[in-house]
């Protein structure tokens, strides 16, 4: 009888604990950084001709996601009251009073710091140095200064969300090449059009936060074209992988393809906007960097 109400007894505990993991896991905003891990993973395997060093690929990986989920975690903490007027964040768990800031802070601490420990002891000082700046760009230089003073946050501020292939080919080759900062560019310039499209029909949200995206300060006309144009700027950035000789025809027939869907959307929420249109070419942006990404990959192998 006792043993059974133990049983009974403990359940409860057992799934508290789950219901907590789970507001931590949240913290780190495990499907934008799912994104960033790929790309850098990416990095590291067109960094080398045949296959990266295991060891060295798992521990950048763990590395890379350990600094990218304390980044999440502290832009959480930060944004805690802007999360909790807007309809897409307020089920967080600091707007929900699930996690209070100060447990945030030092799980935002502990596992940064793990990230930095296992990139340095087992990677590389340059990607933990890398990585670690791109912490700060994003956590700090972005979050704090750039996206509640200027329209251009997301423009300045997307050289933080450009380094994983980056620091992926710093992984495994200890250096930054051209090749890798090709890669970083086309991030830069995916990142405009793919966040202001959230932008678009996010407006009023973003207003009542009080925050300067693009079409608060500038008018939703303005955002528009600069996604279109944006999109063009995409197109022909994405060509330089295959002007260098760094990819070969799947990826350029990839990326043609891609880009006429992504100038497409472009076009339409220019000229015959409406949100589900934006909401469908916000989604796109997303399986289109991956996309593009799988293709430079396929047509490395296959070249080689």
């Amino acid at each position: 009888m006792t043993s059974a109400n133990s049983t009974k007894s403990s359940r409860p505990a057992v799934s508290s604990l789950s219901h907590i993991a789970k507001q931590y896991w949240t913290l780190t905003k495990p499907r934008v950084v799912a994104l960033i891990v790929f790309c850098a993973v990416i990095g590291m395997f067109l960094a080398v001709p045949g296959l990266p060093d295991a060891q060295v690929l798992v521990a950048a990986t763990f590395g890379i996601w350990l600094v990218a989920g304390a980044a999440a975690a502290f832009n959480c903490l930060v944004e805690q009251q802007i999360d909790a007027v807007m309809a897409r964040t307020r089920a967080r768990p600091l707007p929900r009073g699930e996690l209070n800031s100060m447990q945030t802070l030092v799980f935002s601490g502990l596992v940064g710091g793990l990230g930095v420990w296992v990139l340095y002891f087992f990677v590389n000082p340059l990607t933990m140095w890398l990585t670690l700046a791109t912490f700060v760009g994003y956590a700090i230089i972005y979050t704090l200064i750039l996206k509640p003073n200027t329209p251009q946050n997301i423009v300045i501020g997307g050289a933080s969300g450009a380094m994983p292939p980056v620091l992926g080919w710093a992984a495994v080759t200890n250096t930054v090449s051209p090749e890798a900062l090709v890669l970083f560019l086309i991030i830069f310039v995916w990142t405009p059009p793919h966040f202001w499209a959230l932008a678009l029909y996010r407006t009023q949200e973003y207003a009542k936060a009080g925050l300067p995206m693009l079409p608060v300060t500038h008018g939703a006309e303005f955002t528009r074209l600069h996604v279109f144009l944006y999109t063009l700027m995409l197109a022909a950035t994405t060509m330089i992988p295959f002007a260098m000789k760094m990819s070969g025809w799947i990826y350029l027939v990839s990326a043609v393809v891609l880009n006429a869907i992504f100038i497409g959307y472009g076009w339409v929420l220019w000229k015959r906007y409406s949100d589900a249109k934006a909401k469908k070419a916000f989604a796109f942006s997303i399986a289109y960097l991956a996309l593009l990404f799988a293709a430079l990959l396929v047509d490395h192998y296959v070249a080689w």
